[in-house]
């Protein structure tokens, strides 16, 4: 056990020292794996090298992520992303924080349709941040809100790495996808909650409100949303209604705000191709970093520290929430190193075991990791929304990361009220398709 402790902690260090010597992060990723593999066990690097990141970018369900970005290069070129904005002014004029709360409503609701943490970020990032900056909000609250709520993807159904963790504990997709829902909608109270108390205690950092207008100006300047909103209730619906996948409503996406933009008469042809490379350098560093990723943790998977951390802490016979609270720092530490997915996958066969003796349910440990997986997301050093933030706003990820640091903290209380009351998770799916026997 100690040796692979100390395996890990020099792999980490050798992470953390090429980070900060300037070192691309998705080649950082695939040294390190490399460094792992080679020296730590008795596969051949090279071979796992290419297969990874072949694995990792040749996915039909990947092919959503650069569509739904470029949808949000079209709305961003086009202007429309500014009428949206123009059209909830008036309505968010009188809420502490006012227009800062887009970000919130953005990725909860675009987050729905994605079902990807890196999509929702990097789309709403590209349409909210130009918007909040030129108006004159705190760009530092901004970051710190897009960091955190894009990771609302994967917590609003539908997501894959719901879907991953259902197989992987032979649960229910739909009572997992439907135990998402209050939990998300809960999240996003508590990010909006912090954004209006901030703004309450820096009013001088808050643009002025706008001179109050009467009910019809509202209905008349809501007529900026139309469009846009139409184009989002279509994506939803269809994909709910199980008439078009994820990647399919990413088309749809894409093809409904060309004709929104073409029919505003605000789509040109240098829009157009500015549009297609934007989306393309962003979607190329996010499967860049994706590939990276999964060599890593191939690597992990080689070396076996995600199981012997589980082992360990089912060595330990702790009580019930003892149990959790271990589970947290497992959990955080593996977050430093592997993406969501492959901390399910690599730790499910020790840690759902464990899980059940502890009288805890399968449902509502669903939603708790995801959350968990959600604070990986934004931990360094290998928080991926950090990643695609520095990437767009070009700022260096531990800026980002101490801006996410009060929206980390909304997490961390999630989590703990979802433990303390678990039937924020179970009573959804309890209701809707009764109570598991």
């Amino acid at each position: 056990m100690l040796e692979t402790l100390l395996m890990g902690a020099l792999l980490l260090a050798i992470m953390l020292l090429l980070l900060a010597g300037g070192v691309w992060i998705a080649m950082t990723l695939a040294i390190v794996g490399w460094v792992g593999q080679a020296f730590f066990t008795n596969t051949l690097p090279g071979k796992n090298l290419f297969s990874a990141f072949w694995e990792s970018n040749a996915s039909w369900e990947l092919a959503a992520l650069p569509l739904f970005i470029w949808m949000g290069e079209i709305l961003f070129r086009t202007k429309l992303s500014e009428e949206m904005f123009e059209g909830l002014r008036p309505w968010l004029n009188r809420v502490p924080g006012r227009l800062m709360h887009t970000t919130i409503l953005g990725c909860g609701v675009f987050g729905s349709v994605s079902g990807s943490s890196a999509a929702t970020c990097a789309t709403i990032a590209k349409v909210a941040l130009p918007e909040l900056k030129r108006r004159g909000y705190n760009e530092k609250l901004a970051i710190g809100s897009l960091a955190t709520a894009g990771t609302l993807g994967i917590l609003i159904p539908p997501s894959i790495t719901m879907v991953v963790y259902a197989v992987a504990a032979d649960a229910s997709i739909i009572r997992i996808f439907l135990a998402g829902f209050l939990p998300g909608f809960l999240l996003m109270l508590l990010f909006s909650g912090y954004i209006g108390w901030w703004s309450l205690r820096n009013p001088d950092q808050v643009p002025p409100a706008d001179p109050p207008t009467t009910f019809m100006e509202k209905i008349r300047l809501s007529g900026n949303l139309i469009p846009c909103a139409l184009l989002i209730v279509f994506i939803v619906w269809v994909l709910v209604a199980g008439w078009a996948t994820a990647t399919e409503c990413a088309a749809f996406g894409v093809l409904g705000s060309l004709a929104i933009a073409a029919w505003g008469r605000s789509l040109t042809w240098k829009n157009f191709k500015d549009g297609i490379m934007g989306a393309t350098r962003t979607s190329c560093m996010i499967m860049f970093i994706l590939a990276g990723a999964a060599f890593l943790t191939k690597t992990m998977a080689f070396t076996g520290i995600p199981r012997e951390l589980a082992e360990w802490v089912d060595s330990m016979h702790l009580s019930p929430y003892a149990l959790i609270g271990a589970l947290v720092v497992v959990y955080l530490v593996l977050g430093t190193a592997l993406d969501g997915i492959s901390m399910i996958v690599l730790t499910s066969a020790v840690v759902l075991p464990m899980i059940q003796k502890a009288g805890f349910d399968l449902i509502w440990f669903g939603i708790f990791i995801v959350l968990l997986v959600e604070i990986a997301e934004v931990t360094p050093p290998v928080g991926f929304n950090l990643f695609v933030l520095q990437n767009m706003t070009g700022k260096d990820s531990n800026v980002i990361a101490k801006a996410a640091i009060p929206f980390f903290f909304c997490l961390v209380l999630c989590i703990v009220l979802i433990t303390l009351f678990p039937s924020i998770v179970t009573i959804l799916p309890d209701v809707v398709m009764g109570k598991e026997k």
